[in-house]
């Protein structure tokens, strides 16, 4: 099942995309919900960020060749940090270039959405926890990520965490294509079978960290490739059997 978010006359609803049909539904899909009853086309909606999460838990450095490209050594634990939720945007919405930055780079990673309020998960149990997956892009300032010494600066800028376009609930993530394409040139094509830890090690051990709320979003880690964005580049994200979460960048008023 694929759930979206619209807009509709400057309406927010969430609806499950059926071929190129949205029906919208009252209420959200992590608690009560019933049928809106209009069935609209998916070209005559505008598609918004499918969650506005509590917090978005990123991990660094899950893809072995992501951490050499970067100089570093993959973890010996998972290493987690947190993107603000203002940061979130959903599809065709710009990624604002910031002016204390000149190396702005994309970051194509596959996002798993929680679907239950849960804390110290088993691994065995993930899949009761998890709603769904979506495309993310973990937007990064990277001379601030070098010279600040944390990350919160360089990945928490507004705009810095596209989502989209929507949930896919059902889904093969054991070897999963993840990709990115800045203006038509691919630049990252990996798998979710390289990741370091997978998505159930992950959601186990951030549960065992924070309490994780429905409609949190832990973004997975990106395969090697992360390149430059300057002011009219088009950049996609593409997962196998979601996407392409594709948004234009531009400078920053």
């Amino acid at each position: 099942m694929r759930v979206c978010r619209v807009s509709v006359d400057d309406e927010l609803f969430f609806g499950v995309i059926e071929n190129d049909a949205v029906a919208l539904l009252t209420g959200h899909p992590f608690g009560d919900f019933a049928p809106e009853g209009r069935v609209l086309r998916l070209s005559d909606v505008r598609l918004v960020a499918p969650v506005l999460p509590s917090k978005v838990i990123a991990v660094g450095r899950n893809y072995a060749e992501h951490a050499r490209e970067m100089g570093a050594a993959v973890p010996a634990a998972p290493l987690i940090f947190l993107k603000p939720s203002t940061s979130v945007i959903g599809p065709g919405e710009p990624i604002a270039l910031p002016w204390q930055s000149e190396q702005v780079e994309h970051e194509a990673e596959l996002a798993v959405v929680i679907g239950r309020l849960c804390r110290d998960v088993p691994e065995e149990r993930v899949p009761e926890v998890v709603f769904g997956y979506t495309c993310a892009n973990d937007v990064t300032a990277r001379d601030l990520q070098a010279s600040d010494g944390q990350w919160g600066r360089a990945k928490g800028f507004d705009t810095f965490c596209p989502l989209g376009p929507w949930i896919e609930t059902d889904l093969d993530i054991d070897d999963a294509g993840v990709a990115c394409v800045v203006n038509g040139q691919q630049r990252q094509s990996g798998s979710t079978a390289d990741m370091v830890r997978d998505v159930a090690e992950l959601v186990s051990w951030i549960s065992s960290v924070m309490t994780l709320l429905p409609g949190d979003v832990i973004l997975t880690g990106t395969p090697a490739g992360v390149g430059p964005l300057v002011a009219g580049d088009e950049v996609s994200v593409s997962i196998d059997g979601i996407g392409p979460l594709t948004n234009p960048v531009v400078d920053r008023d």
